[in-house]
């Protein structure tokens, strides 16, 4: 049974994003990109005590013209890097949530964290970023151990790039870490629909019309860069996911551990009863710090 803890904020945390289903599509298109116009795109620290203090942030700019971040705990030497993409529904700037569990990472892990920020749908679609990550990807496992990681729609992005650095046969990633990752844009499993009535925070009609524009044709939907879940899964790093029932995207993820299991891929799953999307990064409960041991050890490993 969920936490306390875990019951109020799947309460509180949708109605803090202002969760909400979608009313038309044209007029959620309009209401981003008025929302991107007037974003601040510097990384957000805010939830994290003294960061400034504590950790050194170097800026990169990729080739596509996006800010990569570089955090690491001041006073150290990091013995690993990690490329974290941040969730968002591909539409959605990095958040100062996603920040805080990086420089955990940072912390807790001695590592380099890159915090790419990537061009946003629906201006942009994943033809617009996937090689300068993929290519920033080999940069980084070519000097370092790397590991990556992604929330969400960031975590579909991690795997995406893996697929795609296998198939260049450059450096490769250490490991994965996929925390309730959106793998499959196409919406294709049965059990979405009925997901949509019991999480509180994802709504399928939103869900698609971002995956829509992610994408940026109806052809491109089931592409590996899209929706990795449906691509060639053999040859990947060892990987650890997490994700929720109570989470819209929990049949991607399943869908993701069965191709996984036939394709010989050794993926570790971890599906936590009732609980809702990115559970490991939710402050201050059981189960995210139950998750955060887990992901520590896998990653030490």
């Amino acid at each position: 049974m969920p936490s306390l803890r875990h019951q109020v904020l799947a309460r509180v945390v949708p109605r803090v994003r202002r969760s909400r289903e979608l009313d038309d599509e044209a007029s959620e298109r309009a209401r981003i990109e008025r929302w991107h116009e007037e974003l601040d795109r510097s990384l957000p620290t805010g939830t994290t005590p003294r960061f400034h203090r504590r950790f050194s942030v170097v800026t990169e700019t990729l080739p596509g013209g996006s800010p990569s971040y570089s955090v690491v705990r001041r006073g150290t030497l990091p013995s690993r890097t990690v490329l974290y993409l941040h969730g968002g529904a591909f539409m959605a700037p990095m958040s100062a949530w996603q920040v805080t569990y990086a420089a955990r990472m940072a912390d807790d892990l001695d590592a380099r964290v890159v915090l790419p920020d990537y061009p946003l749908a629906p201006e942009h679609t994943w033809r617009d970023s996937h090689r300068d990550l993929v290519e920033l990807a080999e940069r980084l496992a070519t000097g370092d151990e790397l590991v990556i990681a992604g929330d969400s729609s960031g975590g579909g992005l991690a795997l995406a790039i893996a697929e795609s650095m296998r198939d260049r046969g450059g450096p490769q990633a250490r490991r994965l870490l996929l925390v309730s990752p959106w793998v499959d844009l196409t919406t294709s499993t049965p059990e979405t629909a009925a997901l949509d009535a019991v999480d509180p925070w994802l709504f399928i009609g939103k869900v698609r019309a971002y995956a829509a524009w992610w994408a940026g044709s109806p052809g491109d939907l089931g592409r590996p860069e899209v929706s990795p879940a449906l691509g060639d899964l053999s040859g990947l790093p060892p990987a650890l996911m997490f994700c929720g029932s109570r989470d819209l995207l929990v049949p991607g993820c399943r869908l993701l551990a069965r191709r996984a299991a036939e394709a010989g891929w050794d993926l570790t799953y971890v599906e936590e009863p009732d609980l809702i999307h990115v559970y490991p990064l939710l402050p201050l409960i059981p189960e995210a710090r139950r998750a955060w041991r887990r992901t520590v050890e896998f990653l030490r490993d």
